[in-house]
Formats: structure tokens, C-alpha cells, sequence
């Protein structure tokens, strides 16, 4: 029988911690201007699973070129399978909650890497 995939819930990091959210994790290479490493209520932080900071500005948070950032950052995602199984490990034994600092909700790495870990679950 083989076990249920989670799936990873978003949330913008300066929104308070909940009971729910499980394991909190940053996944942004940089730090969330504003906040300190204690106030920040995370478990753990991937900045290595972040997007390049190339693709990062190229993308620029503008929504035309989701679909683009998407396909990059997926085939960056590709080449760094232990950083991603790690989440997926993480996504098996309970909650996650993948942390951002954008201010754009749909438009971001984080929700990238939830449909990507989703698609990466299903595959094994």
C-alpha cells in the first residue's frame, strides 16, 4: 500500500506560526528582510533549494513569466536530488509548510517547489 502524499503548505514567512503548519521550512537563499533568526519560527532552512539568484532576477516576481521561471527552476530543482528528497522525506513522515518572503502568493518559489515535490512524490 503505498503511503499518502502530503501536500506542502505555503505560507508567507511573516505570517504567525500555527499548530498545524508542522515542519516550518525557509526555502528562500536569502534572508526575509525585517525579521530575526529567533522571531522567524522556522525548523529548518534550504537556501540551496532556492532558486540561482540569476534566474531569481531574471524572473523578477513578474507574473508574465511564471511559466518560464517554472520550467527553469524545475530543471535547476533536476540537478539537486538529495536537497529535494530530503523535503520529500520530510513530506512523508507529516506536515510542511514551505516558508517564503514574497509578496506575490501565487507567483513564487515556494509554490513552484510544492508542484515539483508533489510531481517528484508520485514518481517513486
Amino acid at each position: 500500500m503505498q503511503a499518502r502524499i502530503r501536500k506542502p503548505k505555503l505560507k508567507r514567512i511573516y505570517h504567525s506560526s500555527e499548530a498545524g503548519d508542522g515542519c516550518r521550512v525557509l526555502v528562500d537563499r536569502a534572508w526575509p528582510r525585517g525579521l530575526t533568526r529567533g522571531g522567524a519560527e522556522i525548523d529548518l532552512w534550504l537556501r540551496d533549494i532556492a532558486p540561482s539568484t540569476e534566474l531569481r532576477r531574471r524572473f523578477g516576481q513578474v507574473s508574465r513569466r511564471w511559466s518560464a521561471f517554472r520550467r527553469r527552476y524545475f530543471e535547476e530543482l533536476d540537478g539537486m536530488p538529495e536537497t529535494v528528497a530530503v523535503l520529500c522525506d520530510k513530506l512523508r513522515k507529516g506536515e510542511v509548510t514551505l516558508l517564503y518572503g514574497a509578496r506575490d502568493e501565487q507567483h513564487n518559489n515556494a509554490v513552484a517547489l510544492g508542484e515539483y515535490l508533489l510531481t517528484a512524490m508520485r514518481k517513486k
